[in-house]
């Protein structure tokens, strides 16, 4: 099979992880038998110091004409403490978004058998911890219009507005997740209080009865941060808008023990896009210390989903689980010994050179 793949790199750490994702993905194509064409663009302040735009229209196009997007990190602290700057390297993520239609973010969340004691909860409250957060990507505040901040700088304004197409195709997304999973739907919002919340439920309320064989669940987003800290394995499928989703994914990460561990898929109307949900993390970056695994089980992500390859997805996870297992794993999960970036991505390369199929 012909995989054409488009890959940014980014910020910080993002080329070093890529790296080794890269790596993994050109073991499994081998393994496999299948031909794999990489065609790398530029992205976040990377592109703004080239060329002034964080999402040039020429990585639009690259990632429109390939079969998936690999995107490693977006941010650079010279934007992010700089409140006056008007260009910025998150806004050529949100850019990569709304042009690709990316209307859902797809966010795992698993706890790790071998790494329980990294966690800061309790290991029996961690252990068996296993769902998904689909998050609206697209709406919401983070698109909303009016926006900005007044001539006179005391006053700022966003606006969240939604409409009830965005709402359904993103709840009917939780429902066929669900289907497949522990037929279990959580729908988070802010009812009581919001005027866009209160359309999520009453949508919400529409859909779950044509899926009587799953149970469907609501939850004031205060009492959803509250419960994945109490009971977060008694979760299978969350659905959420985009701010509240982007807090409460951040929240359910730190349950495994680390943010280098959790991968994420975003799809909707073109391109799908696979990356890590940890950020840039630049006080790392250059060390070869960072986490490679988010970004390697972003590329199971997209064997999967983009490619509908599932031992290649799955041959990766065993990987990873082995390196886990193994000890094989950077400072940030390491016990005793830790390895490089390099080195974890090495040994996932010969774990899947040496597997059989």
């Amino acid at each position: 099979m012909n995989l054409n793949i488009a890959v940014l790199p980014g910020d910080g750490i993002g080329p070093e992880i890529m790296e080794q994702a890269i790596a993994v993905t050109n073991a499994i194509a081998n393994k496999f038998g299948h031909k794999i064409q990489l065609t790398y663009a530029i992205c976040g302040a990377d592109a703004i110091d080239k060329v002034g735009n964080p999402y040039p229209n020429a990585t639009h196009d690259v990632c429109m004409n390939n079969n998936a997007v690999l995107f490693g990190a977006i941010g650079n602290p010279k934007y992010d403490n700089n409140p006056t700057a008007t260009v910025r390297p998150e806004q050529g993520l949100l850019a990569m978004r709304k042009k690709l239609g990316l209307y859902a973010n797809i966010r795992p969340v698993k706890a790790f058998e071998t790494i329980l004691s990294k966690s800061p909860l309790r290991e029996e409250l961690v252990r068996d911890t296993d769902f998904l957060v689909i998050r609206e990507l697209t709406g919401g505040l983070y698109f909303g219009q009016p926006r900005g901040i007044s001539e006179d700088g005391n006053t700022a304004i966003d606006t969240c507005a939604y409409s009830r197409e965005e709402i359904e195709r993103i709840i009917q997304l939780a429902y066929s997740f669900a289907q497949k999973r522990r037929r279990k739907v959580t729908v988070v919002d802010k009812a009581n209080i919001l005027a866009t919340s209160q359309l999520w439920r009453k949508i919400a309320q529409e859909i779950a009865p044509k899926h009587p064989d799953i149970t469907t669940e609501y939850l004031f987003v205060d009492n959803a941060a509250m419960q994945l800290i109490q009971n977060p394995k008694t979760f299978d499928v969350l659905v959420t808008e985009n701010m509240f989703g982007d807090i409460l994914t951040d929240e359910a990460s730190v349950i495994t023990g680390s943010l280098g561990m959790l991968p994420s898929a975003s799809i909707g109307l073109h391109t799908s896009v696979f990356e890590p949900i940890h950020g840039s993390y630049p006080q790392a970056a250059g060390k070869n210390i960072a986490n490679p695994i988010a970004m390697v089980l972003s590329a199971a992500l997209m064997f999967e989903y983009a490619f509908n390859l599932n031992a290649e997805s799955q041959l990766i996870r065993q990987a990873v689980d082995a390196s886990i297992a193994n000890g094989i794993v950077t400072v940030d999960i390491a016990f005793d010994k830790s390895y490089t970036t390099t080195e974890v991505g090495q040994w996932l390369v010969n774990y899947i050179n040496k597997a059989t199929i």
